[in-house]
């Protein structure tokens, strides 16, 4: 009977260190350091796995489609909202009842029990990230659909505002199943220097780099992000970007709740 305590007292404290350890801490997570596993004509990279403060479970990968690359069926994810970001290339998406032919920088928000399928233009690589994200809170289908359920985002087509050297890409704010607000922008620095002051929220935030050489500030420790790298601001974490070259950078930035 001792015996099976001290198995159990074993077991227990085991289990909480490895749900520990799958935290996500802040810092820069760099595409080239990536490992990239290929299979069928395409070629797939974890970023990112484990849980936030807000989300008992978060992932994110990027995939490549190459030339020569079927598309997967079409399928639902039951209880994970997706939120895909386009790299490179051109793709055909059908959400439901929704379809947008969308390139470079364009954006799908998807829903649970939305059915999806994704399917590579043109003659050159499709690649794309994927966010994949459970709330610890309950999810909420009607909370999503009244604020407007799927969306897919022409990077092209939505409205670019400039105040001084720098300019913004409003792509949404709003509810979604998994979080009370989602908010997304594309912010462009024009020249060398940063975007803000260092400044701290309650919402987690993600920057991915669409191209150009940058430095974050998490908490005094910096980090340093190009084309493609992303960087993880936790909750309530002092932070700052800053352009670090002459030429003109363009990054995502996205926070939720």
């Amino acid at each position: 009977m001792k015996q099976l305590f001290f198995i159990i007292i074993f077991w227990f404290f085991n289990v909480i260190t490895i749900a520990q350890s799958k935290a996500i801490h802040s810092g820069v997570y760099r595409w080239k350091d990536l490992t990239v596993k290929t299979q069928d004509q395409r070629e797939g990279r974890k970023i990112m796995e484990g849980s936030t403060p807000e989300f008992e479970y978060l992932e994110i990968h990027a995939t490549t489609q190459l030339e020569g690359a079927t598309s997967r069926p079409a399928h639902t994810q039951k209880d994970i909202e997706e939120l895909i970001i386009i790299k490179d290339g051109t793709m055909k998406c059908t959400i439901g009842e929704k379809m947008a032919t969308l390139s470079k920088g364009s954006v799908l928000l998807i829903p649970p029990l939305q059915q999806q399928k994704f399917e590579k233009l043109g003659s050159g690589p499709l690649t794309y990230y994927v966010l994949m994200f459970r709330s610890k809170n309950r999810m909420d289908i009607e909370r999503s659909t009244k604020a407007g359920g799927s969306l897919l985002l022409n990077f092209d087509s939505l409205l670019y505002t400039e105040t001084g050297t720098k300019g913004t890409r409003k792509f949404f704010e709003r509810p979604t199943a998994m979080c009370q607000n989602f908010e997304m922008h594309v912010t462009t620095l024009k020249q060398k220097g940063p975007s803000h002051a260092p400044h701290q929220h309650v919402d987690s935030e993600i920057i991915l780099i669409i191209d150009g050489d940058t430095e974050m500030t998490i908490d005094g420790k910096k980090y340093k992000g190009s084309t493609g790298d992303l960087y993880l601001v936790e909750s309530g974490k002092m932070h700052g970007i800053t352009n670090t070259s002459d030429k003109p950078c363009n990054y995502f930035a996205f926070r939720w709740r």
